[in-house]
């Protein structure tokens, strides 16, 4: 089945929105020791990528994070929130990237994945926790580089793991 196919059928679509939020917030799960630690390393951002191939997903993968952050703990409502609109705009970034026409890299992925979270989420945090912002997007953004990566080498194996494109 083509991507193109996926895109196309609204059943198709909400089943595969469904799926991705349910597994960004297994993942979550099993990896919130390290999610909401010093560094933040959020494995689970890293599926923020399939928007380079499915850009439904930029509202479900929002939708997934203020979930996450809701039923995982977090700072509360600017958590949620925030969260939300960190996930749809790293999602939509990647979107964005593949509606280039592949003209652009797919490597170029990690960049969103890597710097909205980790540039964003510290406008909350900071105040929050009492830190200076600079020191702590520093450090959420050393923790997003894993999952940056993980996001590309996700998008570089859809395609054959799927068998589209």
């Amino acid at each position: 089945m083509t991507n193109q196919r996926i895109a196309s059928r609204p059943t198709t679509k909400l089943t595969v929105s469904a799926m991705c939020i349910a597994l960004y917030c297994i993942v979550m799960y099993f990896t919130q020791h390290v999610s909401f630690g010093a560094y933040q390393i959020r494995i689970a951002t890293s599926l923020y990528g399939l928007g380079y191939f499915f850009p439904f997903l930029t509202l479900p993968m929002g939708l997934a994070n203020a979930l996450s952050n809701m039923l995982m703990g977090g700072f509360g409502f600017f958590d949620i929130i925030g969260g939300g609109l960190a996930g749809i705009l790293t999602t939509g970034c990647a979107a964005l990237l593949g509606k280039s026409g592949r003209k652009l890299s797919s490597y170029l992925v990690a960049l969103p994945v890597t710097l909205i979270p980790g540039l964003l989420v510290p406008m909350w945090l900071a105040p929050a926790l009492s830190l200076p912002y600079s020191v702590l997007a520093l450090n959420l953004c050393i923790g997003q580089i894993l999952p940056g990566i993980v996001s590309v080498l996700l998008i570089k194996s859809l395609p054959r793991i799927l068998r589209f494109h």
